[in-house]
């Protein structure tokens, strides 16, 4: 059998919600914390600490609120500004240590280490370790494996590991290391197919490994086929380095609490207009199309309405301004009084460069580059001093309807308002 020449690293930030939260309260670096969804409702991210309490992660937080009681967990709400900014930082500096680099999610990141000499790997992995956590704080576990799936493996065991770095290069005991790892556990192997693996009496990454890959190809798909050629250490999956820009821009959220009015309901989707439109601004795109969707409660069977309704642009474009009034349009199509709506949403789709479609027929009539200069004026300055530091009328003040965060932590390492206050006595 070859065995792949590549050498892949998988970094990943230790629970890293919880994570972030401990950079700026380190009382509770020992104690179990948690991390809860939008709305406070399940929890997303765990300490380990609070995982040896049998806190399931995605459990819904009334379910394990006498647990977090009884054992004093402190529990936070989810704070996605730090999240994000954190993630560019931690990103940012894994790019000293590799040019090839594919940015998973926000907490995990595939490196191209094929320049580092085998006998280097493990030191090279705890210098990444190190050098993350002196420069941003964040705690991290690294993999090292000739395929993807490899170093997820490597990575796994690596969370339990003291030194945090598993290294399966050149190694004899991949087959021990796979034989320990679950099927459900394994990267690419979902809910289902991991059932289909079970009845079929597959139930480690080992045994997977050790299944004809004809048996696999006629009885799963290619994706399959393909986890099973990385466990064998025969790369299928390439690192994605360049980062295709989005297809649609879609912003939505739950209500903290039930919204009736539509003026309510203007204020959400005139809000979530605006984030997509700064979001499609970022990536240098124009939208084509923008699609309104609300929706009651599903659980509310006897008086449950869903509906959405989408809008043609008659011009491309990023404009906020536009956009909110084309997406209020759409609102009132679909509102209807008598429901107690709990989440509304806009998509934006149809998404292109900006410079595929730089002018039109209508250009100097809808004064589109003075509109563009407004919109870079707005953004710079929601960049400089906070979001929404400069917004429209629609978007309210009060906000009533927003998500409920009831254990916010009030921290934004991306806004100055918001950064935590150090008193020196």
């Amino acid at each position: 059998m070859l065995y792949s020449k590549s050498k892949i690293a998988l970094v990943d930030c230790n629970s890293f919600y919880v994570s972030c939260e401990r950079l700026f309260n380190p009382s509770i670096i020992k104690r179990p914390v948690i991390v809860l969804s939008s709305n406070d409702g399940c929890v997303i991210s765990r300490s380990t600490e609070a995982k040896a309490l049998d806190i399931k992660m995605g459990e819904p937080y009334f379910k394990v609120k006498k647990i977090v009681e009884k054992n004093n967990v402190k529990v936070f709400s989810t704070n996605f500004s730090l999240y994000g900014d954190i993630s560019r930082r931690v990103m940012k500096t894994l790019k000293q240590f590799s040019p090839q680099i594919e940015i998973y999610s926000i907490d995990e990141a595939f490196l191209n280490l094929t320049s580092i000499k085998d006998e280097d790997l493990f030191e090279y992995g705890n210098k990444i370790r190190k050098t993350i956590l002196k420069w941003t704080g964040i705690p991290t576990s690294i993999g090292i494996a000739a395929t993807k799936t490899l170093s997820k493996a490597a990575n796994y065991i690596a969370k339990k590991e003291e030194s945090g770095v598993v290294n399966l290069i050149n190694s004899k005991q991949i087959d021990k290391i796979l034989s320990g790892i679950k099927i459900s556990d394994v990267w690419g192997v979902g809910r289902q197919l991991s059932k289909f693996y079970i009845k079929n009496g597959i139930n480690t990454a080992y045994q997977l490994k050790n299944v004809h890959n004809n048996w696999i190809k006629k009885n799963t798909s290619v994706f399959g086929s393909r986890t099973a050629m990385e466990l064998k250490g025969i790369s299928c999956n390439s690192l994605e380095t360049h980062q295709e820009k989005r297809k649609n821009c879609c912003v939505s959220r739950s209500f903290g609490k039930k919204v009736t009015e539509l003026e309510d309901l203007k204020e959400s989707i005139t809000t979530h207009c605006l984030n997509a439109a700064e979001k499609i601004r970022i990536d240098g795109q124009t939208a084509k199309k923008l699609t309104v969707f609300i929706r009651t409660s599903p659980f509310q069977k006897d008086n449950y309405y869903a509906n959405a309704k989408d809008i043609d642009l008659p011009v491309r474009t990023n404009d906020s301004i536009e956009l909110v009034k084309q997406a209020l349009i759409a609102l009132k199509y679909i509102y209807k009084k008598g429901y107690k709506y709990q989440k509304a949403g806009i998509i934006l789709s149809g998404l292109n460069d900006t410079d595929v479609y730089k002018k039109n027929l209508f250009s100097l009539i809808n004064n589109d580059e003075k509109r563009s200069k407004l919109m870079k004026a707005i953004d710079y300055t929601n960049i400089k001093y906070g979001r929404f530091s400069l917004s429209i009328a629609q978007a309210g003040l009060k906000k009533k309807w927003n998500i409920k965060k009831s254990y916010s932590s009030k921290i934004d390492t991306a806004c100055f308002n918001f950064l935590p206050i150090i008193r020196v006595h």
